[in-house]
């Protein structure tokens, strides 16, 4: 028998776990889930005539538990993580200038004036209008 020596592998993305992990592990969880259940289903023979009503709770756990089971087995996979911005956002200097941009512009609104905006767009409007 050999054995195999793998290098470890560190994780340094965001990449999500590998088909085979997440196999196994819901694998896993689906075994441990009927495990229970069969201590269930015995709990329930024995306490049947001891304690009914939590011979009844058990039943109703042996009932519930492989429908719970199969639905946590089949979820799928976890959502991969989100992908980093394509473009990077802008230095702070620049988004420090625009701010100080935006705020003039609230304050020319609420003082009755045009904002930037709305030149832009009339000044478009009449280039368009010359244009015809």
């Amino acid at each position: 028998m050999r054995k195999q020596h793998q290098p470890e592998v560190f994780r340094i993305t965001g990449a999500r776990q590998g088909l085979q992990e997440d196999v196994r592990g819901r694998q896993r969880r689906y075994v441990i889930s009927m495990l229970v259940r069969t201590v269930a289903v015995v709990l329930t023979v024995v306490l049947w005539n001891v304690e009914r009503p939590l011979a009844v709770g058990t039943l109703v756990l042996g009932l519930v538990l492989p429908y719970v089971a199969v639905v946590i087995a089949n979820a799928g996979r976890e959502n991969a993580p989100s992908a980093p911005p394509a473009v990077p956002p802008p230095p702070p200097g620049e988004a420090l200038e625009a701010s100080r941009v935006t705020k003039a512009e609230d304050e020319s609104a609420e003082a009755g004036g045009e904002t930037a905006t709305e030149a832009a767009q009339s000044a478009s409007n009449e280039a368009a209008s010359d244009r015809s």
